[in-house]
């Protein structure tokens, strides 16, 4: 079943990293898992199915002079969330927990270490992700959606990237990640037309980026050189019609409580495509939150 943790992380020194940090902790994760489980870290980095996600570093940040970086401080606590979503999930647990905890190993980047100072995590069942949306009233539930690291959405098969939260994409992608992962017999089937038809989005506020999700050795200039994509973070605000089949809507709601584990789009375990979900009613009002 979907998993969540949350490390609570501080530096062993002051240090700059990217502001697109994302990379270097999913390759300061995976060292740390190699040395628990090689196999293991092994099949989290070569699955197509994106078994695990991560959130951007939360805290507070130094300015740097360096372009496109910031600095951290032994002096503050950053927290991590880690969603896992393979039907590996208790084996990535331990992978990740055993080294991080139990042999106090330090996450290595590339200018510093941060150190576990503490630990929580969560779990929901398909099941419990699939609880009906409850009472039709005023065309529905509200999902407000906080993508809080640029989601990268590419339009099917193209190098065409998503820069606006449509709800086509962020559902159509989040589907995708449903259908990989979950028990064959909970699959769902959701048309994109329905979803253009029944759903309606209202972002309250957008940007687009370029976010760097790896580096590679460009070997005719002799340096690393970054790999980036395009997407979106902000808020946006997803409503059905009133005519929307209750179907359709507890499947979405399904989809947006599983947000907080799969992520939304592309290089999700490499920082992007985080996002934190309430549900509330139509009007946008107090609601549940997906922990």
């Amino acid at each position: 079943m979907p998993q969540k943790i949350t490390l609570t992380l501080r530096p062993e020194s002051a240090f700059e990293m990217p502001i697109s940090e994302g990379y270097q902790l999913y390759s300061a994760l995976l060292a740390v898992m190699k040395k628990a489980d090689p196999d293991m870290a092994r099949h989290t980095h070569d699955s197509p199915i994106g078994s695990i996600s991560l959130g951007p570093l939360d805290g507070r940040f130094s300015r740097s002079e360096r372009a496109r970086h910031k600095a951290v401080s032994p002096a503050e606590k950053y927290n991590l969330q880690v969603g896992i979503t393979d039907p590996k999930e208790v084996e990535i647990f331990r992978s990740i927990i055993s080294p991080l905890v139990l042999r106090e190993q330090n996450l290595r980047l590339e200018k510093g270490g941060l150190r576990v100072e503490e630990l929580a995590s969560s779990t929901a069942g398909f099941e419990q992700l699939l609880t009906p949306a409850g009472e039709r009233a005023d065309g529905g539930p509200c999902l407000d959606l906080q993508f809080k690291s640029p989601a990268c959405i590419q339009y099917k098969n193209t190098k065409v990237f998503e820069m606006f939260p449509h709800r086509e994409a962020v559902f159509s992608s989040l589907l995708s990640k449903w259908n990989a992962v979950c028990p064959e017999n909970m699959r769902m089937s959701m048309d994109r037309d329905d979803m253009a038809r029944f759903m309606i989005e209202r972002p309250l506020d957008y940007e687009t980026h370029s976010v760097v999700v790896n580096t590679v050795l460009d070997r005719t200039k002799g340096h690393p050189r970054p790999i980036m994509k395009q997407g979106f973070t902000g808020r946006c605000r997803y409503t059905f019609a009133k005519n929307a089949p209750q179907g359709l809507a507890n499947g979405i709601v399904a989809l947006a409580r599983f947000a907080e584990y799969s992520g939304v789009g592309s290089s999700v375990s490499r920082g992007c495509g985080a996002v934190a979900v309430k549900i509330g009613g139509a009007a946008g009002g107090s609601g549940e939150t997906v922990r």
